[in-house]
């Protein structure tokens, strides 16, 4: 952060955990915290699910933001493994904890998206969308809460949930029941967790550039959505087009957007500010 020409540093001394680090949004928060002085904790699972048809993260992804991680001064201690894996999160922030001596800021940014008819999803990808997106964010917070707890000092925790959390978007059950699922469940943490001092709270991205919306590293477009096509129907468009419709005139939201929100939650700028959900989403959700 830049004020009065010098480079303010509003995580000096902290700690922050960042989930599904490997790229996209993940890397951003990432790399954007350990520039504002955080030393930095991640994990990302790094392979593919039966329920996606994007390409997943690799372990090499997740190296490279380890790097870029250092490259900003900070040390990092990082993982590939599985979130809906407790006895493996566990250790890893038992790790972290150790190396680095505590832990303030926790970033849960893994997903994964699945389309299709709510009524021809399979059970299957029904089960593994709401156990990556929802069931392994409390085994996260499971982990992570009891140390924030003894250790006394506050914090924050940050929860990526979406715009599709706050509405219906269509083609996207599973995934839609699971952000409004994380939107609940920041409301009841915060409430829990008051009495601490630890905030809690949520990011509602829009579009973002990432691979899940079919975008690779040079920010060229895929479709990774196979209903994109519905939404080009005269009798769909005119119901369905305006729930995808933004205010503002950009169409797509870049990962480093979504990082500067998620750093001035993680910082004492918004120590007041906890049980609420903060859109960045080009004003879709203002429609």
């Amino acid at each position: 952060m830049l004020m009065g020409g010098l480079i303010m540093e509003r995580l000096s001394g902290k700690v922050a955990l960042v989930t599904g680090a490997a790229r996209g949004q993940g890397r951003a928060h990432a790399i954007r915290l350990a520039s504002e002085g955080a030393d930095i904790i991640a994990f990302d699972s790094c392979s593919a699910f039966k329920s996606t048809n994007y390409d997943p993260s690799t372990l090499a992804d997740l190296e490279e933001t380890a790097k870029l991680v250092e490259a900003q001064g900070r040390r990092v201690i990082w993982r590939q493994l599985d979130a809906r894996d407790f006895p493996a999160v566990k250790d890893l922030v038992e790790e972290g904890t150790r190396e680095l001596g505590r832990l303030d800021v926790v970033v849960l940014n893994h997903g994964i998206c699945h389309y299709g008819y709510t009524w021809e999803v399979t059970e299957e990808n029904w089960d593994e969308v709401i156990s990556v997106n929802l069931t392994s964010v409390w085994k996260v917070l499971k982990a992570v809460v009891p140390f924030m707890r003894e250790q006394g000092e506050g914090g924050s925790i940050i929860i990526t949930s979406s715009v599709a959390g706050v509405r219906g978007n269509p083609f996207l059950a599973p995934y839609v029941c699971s952000k409004h699922a994380l939107v609940g469940l920041t409301k009841t943490l915060a409430n829990e967790l008051g009495q601490n001092r630890i905030r809690v709270n949520t990011v509602l991205p829009g579009g973002v550039m990432t691979p899940m919306a079919g975008f690779d590293w040079n920010g060229e477009k895929g479709e990774s959505n196979p209903f994109a096509g519905e939404l080009n129907k005269p009798e769909i468009a005119a119901t369905l087009g305006p729930i995808f419709m933004n205010a503002l005139p950009d169409k797509w939201i870049e990962p480093d957007d979504v990082a500067n929100t998620v750093a001035f939650l993680a910082s004492d700028e918004s120590k007041f500010i906890t049980g609420t959900e903060i859109p960045v989403d080009l004003g879709s959700t203002a429609r």
